[in-house]
């Protein structure tokens, strides 16, 4: 599927450009126009999309200031980009006057100030469910087969390594969701955790991981890649998205 200078950061930064999920949803025009959230992003980054999709499933309008995590050594290691995320990750989202880290957080500020449509059922069970779910992609799947994590792998080992820990993960979450999903991850509701599945199967999809195994897995993916937050969102079509990778 479809690092670095602090001069040439910003320079980024000021280019920035609306991505089409922003653009596609435009509030009213109000008395006291708050500024444009802006979302530091990358667009191959699985963190980075849950985000983009959350932002797009609640019609926020914002701005992306790329943030290569390739380019440069890395951008996200410039003293700019530091001072606004001390772990050097992306997402973070400038919002409401506060900047956010952590893709889990930021979701769950944006449930909280702007809960239409809803992310996390009132149910407190199945709350839980989508809680769980996310928590086991966000913490015991992804991270494993992260960037930075892969960079301290010999080279050689690399594909094995992030095969294997995809597997792992979906190995358990196959299993939880046999007795959670509905047409999502929970229910029949696009969830928290439908936001977290999408961007890992395409991790999987990218390390070559053969999803035949997991066909709960394979077939919630399917019925969300069709719903328009998920496809505008999508890392083909980003403002960053290198030429002969869009889509």
């Amino acid at each position: 599927m479809c690092g670095g200078s602090a001069r040439r950061w910003k320079r980024v930064a000021k280019d920035s450009s609306v991505t089409k999920a922003s653009r596609a949803h435009r509030p009213a025009a109000s008395k006291r126009r708050e500024p444009r959230p802006i979302l530091y992003s990358y667009f191959r980054s699985s963190c980075s999309w849950r985000v983009r999709i959350a932002l797009a499933l609640k019609g926020i309008d914002y701005e992306t200031v790329p943030i290569n995590l390739i380019k440069d050594g890395g951008q996200q290691f410039s003293k700019d980009f530091q001072a606004l995320n001390p772990m050097k990750q992306v997402p973070a989202l400038k919002i409401d006057g506060i900047t956010i880290h952590q893709s889990l957080a930021i979701i769950e500020y944006l449930e909280e100030t702007r809960p239409t449509p809803r992310l996390l059922p009132q149910d407190p069970k199945k709350r839980a469910s989508v809680r769980m779910i996310s928590d086991l992609i966000a913490g015991g799947i992804q991270p494993l087969q992260n960037l930075s994590v892969l960079k301290q792998v010999e080279e050689k080992f690399q594909l094995t390594w992030a095969q294997n820990a995809i597997i792992s993960g979906f190995n358990a979450l196959e299993q939880i969701l046999q007795s959670t999903a509905g047409t999502y991850c929970v229910g029949d509701e696009v969830t928290m955790a439908d936001l977290c599945l999408v961007p890992q199967v395409a991790n999987a999809e990218r390390f070559k991981v053969d999803c035949t195994p997991y066909p709960t897995i394979s077939s919630i993916n399917k019925r969300l890649l069709v719903l328009e937050a998920f496809q505008v969102t999508h890392p083909c079509r980003q403002p960053d998205t290198p030429t002969e990778l869009r889509a």
